[in-house]
Parts: C-alpha cells; structure tokens; sequence
C-alpha cells in the first residue's frame, strides 16, 4: 500500500471540516424549513433586495431552474414575494416578506451562535493563523481548478 501524499490528506481533513461545518447548518435550518439554499437565498435579500432569479442563482452557484424551485418555495412558504421588474417587464425581482425577515433573523442567530463558539475555541494569534492558511488553501484551490479548465 502506498503511502498518502501530504496534500490528499490535507484536502480529506478540509473536507471532513465543510462536512461537519454543513451538516450542523443543516440541522439548525431544518428547524426552520429551511435548506442551505434556501437561507442562503434569505441572507442574500437581506443584503440586496430586487434580485432576479439569475442573480440570486448565480450568487447562490445552483442554476436558473434549481432557483426556480427554491424560490416557489420560498414564495409558497410567504418568505419572499416576486413581482415584475419595474425596468424588465419579463423579469421577476424578488423582496423578503416580513415572514421572511423574521425567520432570517432567528435562523441568522443560531448560525452565528456557530460561528462565535467555534472562533473562540481558538486563542486570538491561532484564529489569525487559521484564517490566513484556510484564505492561501482557498487561493491554492481556485488556482488549481482555473489551470485544470
């Protein structure tokens, strides 16, 4: 049996780390309904309300189609509502509901309720350290798939 490069190892411990990071996301959000995309698609209007479905599907990395799935969801849950664009009259733009705003808002909570305990299971020079090896692996990975492309 060969031995396992350093560098498979390493992708195996960020994986089981993206793993575990979206599974305990997963578990807080289906106590609101919600998918990741689904949340994900809540967070994004919170910051830029009127965003039409390309958009909102290029911002979240699904397609148009899968988005038009999740925002009949949404919209038949009353979180969103769509309406004609008022500069494209083919165009839907999308707006949180209030219904919307306020399961955001909790949901939004338990989630940083994550990130504050997992920031402080670090001392302050190990959190910088982490974030600026995680920022060079992102890099390194991003270079490597435009290379493979």
């Amino acid at each position: 049996m060969t031995q396992i490069p350093g560098a498979e190892h390493l992708c195996t411990r960020i994986r089981r780390a993206e793993q575990a990071l979206m599974a305990h996301h997963e578990a807080v959000l289906r106590g609101y309904g919600l998918t990741m995309t689904q949340y994900t698609v809540l967070l994004t209007l919170s910051r830029e309300a009127g965003l039409s479905g390309a958009q909102l599907a290029r911002s979240c990395g699904v397609s148009q189609q899968s988005m038009a799935t999740v925002l009949g969801t949404l919209q038949n849950k009353d979180l969103i509502r769509r309406e004609t664009s008022p500069a494209h009259a083919k165009v839907l733009v999308t707006d949180l509901t209030e219904a919307g705003r306020a399961v955001l808002k909790r949901a939004y909570q338990d989630v940083f309720t994550l990130e504050s305990e997992l920031t402080e299971s670090f001392r302050p020079t190990e959190y910088t350290i982490l974030c600026e090896l995680l920022d060079r692996a992102t890099s390194a990975l991003v270079s490597q798939t435009r290379s493979v492309r």
